[in-house]
Formats: structure tokens, sequence, C-alpha cells
């Protein structure tokens, strides 16, 4: 389908045939005054001189013609280069039933603690999340996934896509405090919540990885889960963490322990249970399949086609001719002094 993006810049075309009415050029009235005047030629032989100009005088009219065509054509082509003529393809797209997954990840301070052990190393905890996590998105196809970070304030890093290598990439960037130092853990399931209420009831899911801290933000975690249940929000928490007293942390370079790092298993217990979810820890081996177990026992969201009009520019052909034109132009420059002659005799 061809249609022009900017069609009114057409109201433009006219103005070539207006100008002389509204802005008249004075080179035209000193032609006309100089017509004017009557002017005597003393040549011994006058009737030969008229001869050899009158010969030319064809070719000079069919050079001043050529250059007015020239013009309005160039005006022309640079209106409807203007108007961005397009070609429109239509392009449908249709997405497969699934669910609509979204994982909101502590991205805090906290998370650099090192309270886990892989084949006899420290890891922190964002380690433990990508590999869990990371598995999870893998083995959800055909749904959407989404991801939040969280850690003084949440935002969206990646909306809902089909696209889980894309999502799994953004994930293994993630470092901690790249959030910010505090946990915004009740504006994270916040907005979620609100993200999911725009997809279809039935399959709204949010995955949340966090140790329980909350200090910072305008939600309290338990409003948040309020609020997740009123949209109709499952919230199925991850804990990451230990109860232990006193937990190392890497913090300026060295590894240093401190006290206030422990797990808040109850405020994220109290969350899931809110929304109808449940609550597991990172070392469970089998969180995951219970996670899925649960999330297929959901309603899916429906297939959806989608039609989009793809544009193609076709400015590219109305301005070669304005090139040509303006080429033409420069070939003829003869005619410009006779199109001024032409328009002062109209």
């Amino acid at each position: 389908m061809f249609e022009f993006h900017w069609p009114w810049a057409a109201l433009l075309l006219p103005l070539p045939w207006l100008l002389p009415y509204l802005w008249p050029d004075p080179r035209l009235q000193v032609e006309e005054s100089l017509e004017g005047q009557h002017q005597t030629l003393l040549h011994p032989r006058l009737n030969d001189l008229k001869a050899a100009f009158s010969v030319r005088r064809p070719r000079l009219q069919l050079t001043g013609w050529l250059h007015r065509a020239l013009l309005y054509l160039l005006w022309v082509a640079l209106v409807l280069a203007l108007m961005r003529p397009q070609w429109l393809t239509p392009y449908t797209e249709v997405s497969t039933p699934g669910y609509d997954l979204m994982i909101a990840v502590d991205a805090s301070h906290s998370m650099e603690a090192l309270d886990f052990t892989v084949e006899g190393r420290q890891v922190n905890r964002m380690a433990v999340v990508k590999g869990v996590m990371g598995r999870f998105i893998d083995t959800r196809e055909g749904d959407r996934v989404g991801l939040i970070l969280f850690g003084s304030q949440a935002f969206v890093l990646s909306p809902l896509s089909l696209d889980r290598y894309a999502v799994r990439q953004l994930l293994d960037g993630v470092l901690p405090s790249i959030a910010g130092p505090a946990t915004a853990l009740g504006d994270a399931i916040a907005l979620g919540a609100g993200k999911l209420r725009e997809r279809p009831e039935g399959s709204r899911v949010m995955i949340v990885i966090a140790d329980g801290d909350n200090n910072a933000g305008s939600f309290a975690p338990k409003e948040a889960a309020m609020l997740a249940r009123m949209t109709g929000t499952r919230i199925y928490v991850i804990g990451v963490g230990s109860k232990q007293k006193s937990i190392p942390i890497l913090e300026e370079g060295r590894v240093r322990y401190r006290d206030d790092l422990t797990m808040d298993e109850e405020t994220l217990q109290e969350m899931a249970n809110l929304t109808g979810g449940g609550y597991f820890r990172a070392t469970d081996t089998r969180a995951l399949e219970e996670i899925s177990t649960r999330i297929g026992q959901l309603e899916k969201t429906e297939a959806q086609a989608r039609t989009a009009l793809l544009p193609r520019p076709l400015y590219r052909w109305p301005l070669g001719l304005a090139l040509l034109a303006l080429l033409g132009l420069g070939l003829f420059p003869e005619g410009r002094k006779r199109f001024l002659r032409g328009l002062a005799s109209d």
C-alpha cells in the first residue's frame, strides 16, 4: 500500500506559480522598462544582421521553455520528496500461548555477601542468582519473560519478551550495587504488578529473588504484595542468603564480616502466601522444578495475532528526479535570461 507520510506538504506545490504575483521580481520590471524604449541601430548591412539573429530565435525560445519546465520539475520533485512517499508492507506477528513471567532480582550491595560455597569456593549471592535463574529462563520456551532490578530504586531492565536469550544476557551482566546500595523490595513488587496488570488475567506470575531486607522505597513489602494480589499476580519468592550471625562480604577490595546481612525469611514467606504463590530457598535444588510445576497449573495467555505495517521509504526516487532537473538547469544556463524575458512579456 502506497501513501505519503506528510501529505499536507502538497500545499507547497502551487507556490512557484503564485510567487510572481505575491512578490514581483524587480529584475522583471527593469526588463519591461527597457522594452518600452526605442533605440536606433546604425549599421551598413542592417538586414543581414537581423536575419542572422532571427535564425537563433527558435533555439532561444526552446531553451527558455526548457528552463521553465526544469524549474517546475525541480520544485515538484522536491515537494514530493518532502511529502515522504513510502510503501507499507503488512507484517503479522503471532505469539504462541504461554505465561507472563516477571523476574525481580535484588541488585543491592547485600548481594555481594559471600555466604554460599560452590565446589569448595566462596561465591557471592549474585553469582548464585545468575546460575539459578539462568537455568530457569532457558527452560521457559514460549513464555514472555521480563526482568526487574531493584536496589535503592526499582526499574525495568527488560519488558516482557519472547526473546529469552536477550533476557539471559541482560541478567548475566548484572552486578551487585548496580541499582544502588539500599534495597527497595516493596517498590520492585509494585512495579512488577503494574507491568503484569497490562497482560491478560490468569497467567500473571512474578518471581522475586531477594534476602528479605527492605530499607528504601515508598512501598512496604506486605503492601506491595497486597497490591499484587489485587491484580491477580502470584508471587514466588526465592530467598538468597543465610541466617548466620556474622556474614562475610566484599567491601572496598577486602572481605569484612557484618551481622546485619541475615535473611528475613518471615517477610518473604508472608509475601508469597498473600498472593497464593510459594517460598523457596536458593539452595533447594527442587525449587525451580516446584515453581515450574505450579506455573504449569495456571491458565496460559491465549495466542495473539498482531499486524503491523512496515514502511519502506521511497523519497529517493523524487529526490533523484530533482537532481536530474538540477543537472539540466546547469546544462542550459542561457535559458535563464530567456525565461525572465518570457515572464516579463506574460
